[in-house]
């Protein structure tokens, strides 16, 4: 198989502010945007030539990677004037597609870091004749997820969209958003209009009697949809949980870009990113986030699980937790900001005007 479909047109809502000015794809993960490293998984699985499928800031994408050469790809982007769906978007890159009617082609979303074995889906794919070969994954609690039950050959026996009751939850088995595609049934998507592939493609060919089958592959996956989520993702591929090839130094309980600055007494811990341009002040402490170029972490300033947008400025002595700081922000000193806070891109927090404790010693 050489070639595959990316979908990269997302608004990236949930990942607000982080997605203002970047789509979520182009966000830095582990010191890159997250798309090299699912670019580089791609190659390394033999793949030759992908088809973005763009959207939002549609526009950022080409002038980064160009034709891909730099990274042995080809590259060829298509732009979705209105956006499309997951179905829509597959069958509006289609016609960059090279491949014969019988051949594969693997479709991917840009917000899923997973260990997936690519090749060992598409053996999957050709040994059993499918129309549609899907990742499948297992999780503790399915409801936020899309249920693929499968019979004892891995058949797909149904899709059921986030089922709420326990009645509902008949497998702990989920889309995983992985497929690979006959190239024939990506042309039987409808063309010009919204296409869900999950609430509408899949369903249609399995009454159609088609041939869907699933593939489990429990190892790593995340979906990186929420800042939380974006940040943990980041922070395991540079402690080498999550595999990239794409990790642009080794993997480690810290990754420091070139021309950042850490002060020697700081303490980078738990796999945080310190970004180019970026600096690091004395004393202070970060740990499991990541620091995006050209921030400043301010004296003494002790910051957990968090994201620093490119610019921002976190004041001496803050304490940061869960939170996701906008591009050029700036954070005063002595602020605690806790779970699931969100500062906006430009955002001036004065010092000392939001705490959970009080600001005397008692």
């Amino acid at each position: 198989m050489t070639e595959a479909i990316l979908l990269v047109g997302g608004k990236g809502t949930r990942l607000r502010p982080l997605t203002v000015h970047t789509p979520k794809p182009m966000v830095r993960a582990a010191g890159v945007p997250f798309l090299t490293h699912q670019l580089a998984r791609a190659k390394a699985a033999g793949v030759e030539h992908i088809v973005l499928a763009t959207s939002y800031l549609a526009e950022v994408f080409e002038p980064y990677f160009g034709d891909g050469s730099s990274l042995g790809l080809h590259l060829e982007y298509v732009t979705e004037e209105e956006p499309l769906g997951t179905g829509g978007a597959i069958r509006n890159a289609a016609s960059r597609l090279r491949s014969g009617p019988d051949e594969p082609v693997l479709v991917f979303n840009g917000d899923i870091l997973t260990g997936l074995d690519i090749q060992a889906l598409v053996r999957t794919h050709e040994e059993t004749g499918a129309d549609v070969s899907l990742h499948l994954t297992k999780v503790t609690d399915p409801r936020s997820y899309g249920l693929v039950p499968t019979d004892d050959t891995g058949r797909v026996l149904a899709f059921l969209e986030k089922p709420q009751t326990p009645e509902e939850i008949v497998t702990d088995q989920i889309n995983a958003g992985a497929y690979v595609f006959r190239r024939s049934v990506i042309d039987t998507i409808p063309q010009g209009r919204p296409v869900s592939v999950e609430r509408e493609t899949f369903p249609e060919l399995l009454a159609a009697g088609a041939h869907l089958q699933g593939m489990v592959d429990s190892t790593y996956w995340l979906d990186l949809g929420t800042p939380a989520a974006f940040v943990r993702g980041s922070a395991d591929l540079v402690l080498g949980r999550a595999p990239s090839p794409a990790v642009p130094g080794r993997c480690g309980d810290r990754l420091i870009l070139p021309t950042a600055v850490v002060a020697p007494d700081a303490k980078l811990t738990g796999g945080t990113v310190v970004g180019e341009g970026a600096f690091v002040a004395e004393g202070a402490r970060v740990f499991g986030s990541t620091i995006l170029p050209g921030a400043v972490i301010e004296p003494g300033a002790v910051i957990t699980d968090s994201l620093i947008g490119t610019r921002a400025r976190i004041g001496t002595r803050s304490v940061l937790t869960g939170t996701v700081i906008g591009d050029g922000a700036v954070v005063g000193a002595d602020n605690e900001l806790r779970e699931g806070v969100r500062i906006w891109c430009d955002a001036h927090i004065p010092a000392g005007a939001v705490r959970f404790s009080s600001d005397q010693p008692s």
